[in-house]
């Protein structure tokens, strides 16, 4: 099966087409989606913060990550749910836009600095843990973990305004009368 096959397959699903047809389901999924992308930054911008010796540097990072870090994951299950329900609503239009393609490189990122993180300083934390800061290592990955996040989040809000995803098609006006059927 080729990608455009895969893709309209997708779209085809009646789980799409009970998302994307539901006056209410997709404005569900997609605030859905912004808590949780909210939950992940903001769990993810406390470890920074520690790890940069910005905020709550009289506590050990190790007992910061312990309460925080299983929020971060559960955060990210939601959002990773909520978002492939999204991209099956429309998925080729998401496909083929340069913002989203985009945002899963920068999700990408995302993971491949965390590992580094894992296999660099993670591993010493014991040395480091009650220190103000992180070893350089470790507050180069805050830093990159920051711009990355911030990134996901423009890049996200950005989607759903490239020039393929909004407005009808060229020529073809909004039909108002059908949208307030809809509404009733």
């Amino acid at each position: 099966m080729d990608i455009a096959a895969l893709l309209a397959w997708l779209e085809a699903s009646p789980l799409a087409a009970s998302i994307r047809n539901t006056i209410v389901a997709f404005p569900l999924v997609e605030s859905g989606h912004v808590i949780g992308i909210t939950l992940v930054f903001g769990t993810i911008l406390v470890i920074d913060l520690r790890l940069l010796g910005l905020a709550w540097t009289r506590r050990p990072f190790s007992l910061i990550a312990d309460e925080v870090l299983r929020w971060t994951w559960i955060a990210f299950a939601i959002a990773a749910v909520t978002g492939a329900l999204m991209f099956i609503t429309n998925a080729a239009a998401y496909y083929n836009n340069w913002y989203f393609r985009a945002k899963m490189l920068l999700l990408v990122l995302a993971g491949l600095n965390m590992v580094f993180f894992e296999i660099t300083d993670r591993r010493s934390v014991l040395t480091w843990d009650r220190q103000k800061s992180a070893p350089p290592a470790g507050r180069l990955v805050a830093a990159a973990s920051l711009a990355i996040w911030i990134g996901v989040i423009f890049l996200g809000r950005w989607v759903a305004y490239a020039p393929a995803a909004t407005g009808p098609p060229p020529g073809e006006e909004v039909d108002f009368e059908k949208l307030e059927e809809l509404l009733k």
